[in-house]
């Protein structure tokens, strides 16, 4: 059985090699599956498939299933039954807005690679304390963006955690975070938006997904 670091770790070398992860709140499993496929199809296969819908669950198992080889996250994973239903769906991590310290010590004891929300010292080291080394920085720019992250994690450098900065994160902004050692991928709305999902405008959805892994094999 793998250690809660050893999945940690392969996670990490995962979330390295595609740098963006789309943050995806998705209403149903024809649509999820479609934009799985799709991302699967323009170079960005992984998706922080959020609990904000009844369908994350079932979009997430089923996307395990018919996409093996897409990084499949659970997101707003708040509580533990959240976390329950991220493991069972298949999920392959989970991330949080914000610090619970329940689901963050049931991940651990579940070798389970969760990413609790922080944005704070006190928090980094509440998150440090029980075991985390991959975190979410949230809501990015809200709390201040490449400036306060890079004064986060100067105190915490020699502790070799991992970064996730999540919120309000663009194509423009994205390259300024992902040019910092410690983040390990940005999250991103930007990539699938609501209007493009709603009218099925599914080559735009196409474009922006091939315009982000572009951006990722510039650097």
């Amino acid at each position: 059985m793998t250690t809660y670091s050893q999945n940690v770790a392969a996670v990490l070398e995962r979330l390295s090699a595609v740098r963006i992860i789309p943050v995806l709140v998705l209403n149903s499993l024809r649509e999820g599956l479609k934009i799985c496929e799709l991302l699967q199809q323009n170079g960005l296969p992984a998706a922080e498939i959020t609990f904000r819908t009844s369908a994350a669950a079932d979009i997430i198992r089923a996307a395990a299933r018919e996409f093996p080889g897409l990084l499949l996250g659970a997101g707003t994973v708040l509580n533990l039954q959240d976390l329950q239903r991220a493991q069972d769906a298949g999920a392959s991590f989970a991330v949080a807005p914000g610090f619970n310290p329940k689901v963050v010590s049931a991940a651990l004891a579940a070798a389970f690679p969760f990413a609790p929300g922080i944005c704070t010292p006190s928090e980094i080291e509440q998150a440090v304390e029980l075991g985390c080394r991959l975190l979410k920085y949230f809501p990015a720019e809200a709390a201040g963006g490449v400036k306060m992250l890079k004064s986060l994690i100067a105190p915490y450098r020699h502790l070799g955690l991992h970064y996730m900065p999540t919120g309000g994160i663009t194509s423009d902004n994205a390259p300024d975070y992902l040019a910092l050692p410690e983040v390990a991928a940005v999250g991103g709305t930007w990539l699938v938006r609501d209007t493009d999902l709603k009218q099925g405008n599914w080559e735009q959805i196409a474009a922006s997904i091939r315009a982000a892994a572009a951006l990722v094999n510039q650097r």
